[in-house]
């Protein structure tokens, strides 16, 4: 099981999931929890792309077997009950203790290990506030916006 905003999808994000899914193995299944627009705004920034649209990308991806909504009370555990997955994964630039993280597993009696996907490259746009910032910081007079729409 992988979880994470994914808001403005980047390689970074297919990175994640793909070694989230090999660490299963060869016929390994991946879970996402894609989480809601709420808990993006409490923990990160509003989003730039809602919750919906957020899940509808992340199921498209190729290591995703299936994806979800968290909670929507906050109960960031009641989906982990449901799956009961193997594997807990977190992304390099994700704000989770493993520890903590794996101390809360155990303590409600889930068999899962929590692990840490290293970042195994850097890119220019490597994240969603990279891309954010480039967006800020182009000039965007000329044609490079003759071809969008409102």
């Amino acid at each position: 099981m992988a979880t994470g905003t994914f808001d403005i999808l980047h390689p970074g994000h297919g990175v994640y999931l793909e070694e989230s899914r090999k660490l299963g193995g060869e016929d390994a299944e991946l879970y996402v929890v894609v989480a809601r627009d709420a808990t993006v705004e409490r923990r990160k920034r509003v989003p730039i792309v809602g919750e919906d649209q957020r899940l509808e990308l992340i199921k498209m991806l190729k290591p995703v077997t299936d994806a979800f909504l968290g909670d929507a009370n906050g109960d960031v555990f009641k989906i982990v009950r449901e799956i009961d997955p193997d594997i807990i994964t977190v992304g390099a630039d994700q704000n989770h203790d493993i520890d903590k993280l794996q101390a809360a597993i155990d303590k409600r009696g889930l068999k899962a290990k929590a692990i840490r996907i290293e970042k195994y490259r850097d890119c220019e746009l490597d994240s969603s506030c990279k891309i954010i910032r480039k967006i800020q910081n182009t000039d965007f007079e000329g044609k490079i916006m003759d071809h969008c729409e409102d």
